[in-house]
């Protein structure tokens, strides 16, 4: 069920926080969100042998609030207030960051009484393993497709991270609440997975990009010794 959600809207800030290409993250989550009331109930029969009714038009709404909106807004902002927004954006990345550790607290402290049991133990390995599948593949594959690093990172988050919030809607309304235990637990890994990876990247692109100016200002010096 987890699976076959769309991506989430974390992915778009892991992307962000990772200096990923956030249109293309963006764009993907939106066309996933949109192809949702198809491709899940489809995946979901061949999978699970189960049909589920996908409440499309609350998915579009929120991919209207949560994805186009939030798009038309920023347009709009940059657009009037220009240079004034430089400040502002070097403490976005915190708030981000916050953000995240917010709804993560607010997951934890709803269902902490599911959580921590001895039949969610077992479920705990399958789904880290579900998400970290998820970002080995997306990052294969955009390897494959010989993408630049941005847009790899983006493919990554896009495949590694589901709209966990919707399938555990699902599990309560079609299943039982055990169901939902797994998109639960998944909602509270994939962003702190996708946390370490970003905040990862992100050093080790800037580390290579210092290496590249050093390499580079180094040739220079070489040729004027030359």
């Amino acid at each position: 069920l987890v699976g076959s959600c769309p991506s989430g809207t974390s992915s778009s800030v892991m992307a962000y926080l990772a200096g990923g290409d956030v249109a293309l993250d963006v764009s993907i989550e939106a066309l996933s969100t949109l192809l949702a009331p198809v491709m899940l109930p489809t995946i979901l029969y061949l999978f699970a042998g189960q049909y589920v009714k996908v409440p499309t038009q609350s998915l579009f709404m929120s991919t209207l609030e949560i994805v186009v909106l939030p798009i038309v807004l920023g347009v709009v902002v940059h657009t009037f207030f220009g240079k004034r927004l430089a400040t502002v954006l070097d403490f976005l990345p915190i708030v981000s960051q916050l953000a995240i550790l917010a709804i993560i607290g607010a997951v934890v402290s709803a269902n902490h009484a599911n959580l921590f049991t001895a039949a969610t133990a077992v479920v705990i390995p399958v789904v880290m393993l579900h998400n970290l599948l998820g970002y080995t593949l997306g990052y294969l594959f955009s390897r494959v497709l010989r993408l630049h690093q941005p847009q790899q990172k983006a493919l990554t988050f896009e495949v590694g991270m589901q709209d966990s919030s919707l399938g555990a809607t699902l599990a309560l309304t079609y299943f039982s609440p055990a169901a939902a235990i797994a998109s639960t637990l998944f909602s509270i890994w994939h962003n702190i997975s996708g946390s370490v990876l970003s905040s990862w990247w992100k050093n080790h692109t800037a580390e290579s990009l210092e290496e590249m100016v050093q390499n580079y200002e180094n040739q220079n010096a070489q040729k004027a010794t030359n």
